[in-house]
């Protein structure tokens, strides 16, 4: 059943709202994908805080053209389903990038840095480590050196008892 106009500009406000809101946004062709693989995505995407819909292609440029991008997801090979990145930029490519390994799911564009990003930039960034393990390696790295002086410390103080 067709969609009404009203439900249609729900819908343009809701992508609109994301695509101002978001540090990023990634379009993924999601046509193959079983209701089983399309629940473990959202699932997953809930989890990392972000915002993941399905819609219609000339909704999504409506939306991203009122957002003030200048996608034309007309252009774009596939069923679409954008994922909003609300706090992690990385976050959408990642999810979406893992997804793609195990299922039909392919990405095929999106928004970095307030600018409309290609299908290689997208693939590129779901290859990057999270935003936590990042993070984690930056601690660690500064961390390792006192690690190493409190080893050889100890070492020392055990030489001395024996």
């Amino acid at each position: 059943m067709a969609k009404t106009r009203q439900q249609k500009q729900d819908i343009i406000t809701r992508l609109t709202s994301g695509f101002k809101a978001a540090k990023s946004a990634v379009l993924a062709d999601y046509r193959g994908l079983t209701v089983a693989q399309a629940d473990e995505l959202r699932r997953k995407a809930s989890e990392a805080h972000v915002d993941y819909m399905v819609a219609k292609k000339t909704l999504i440029s409506k939306a991203a053209k009122e957002a003030g991008f200048d996608l034309n997801a007309r252009v774009l090979p596939g069923m679409l389903g954008v994922a909003f990145g609300l706090e992690d930029e990385v976050a959408p490519a990642k999810i979406l990038g893992d997804v793609s390994k195990k299922t039909s799911l392919k990405l095929v564009g999106g928004i970095f840095e307030g600018a409309v990003a290609s299908q290689e930039k997208m693939v590129a960034l779901s290859k990057l480590p999270s935003k936590k393990e990042l993070l984690a390696h930056v601690v660690a790295t500064i961390y390792a050196p006192v690690s190493a002086f409190v080893r050889a410390v100890n070492a020392i103080k055990e030489a001395k008892t024996v």
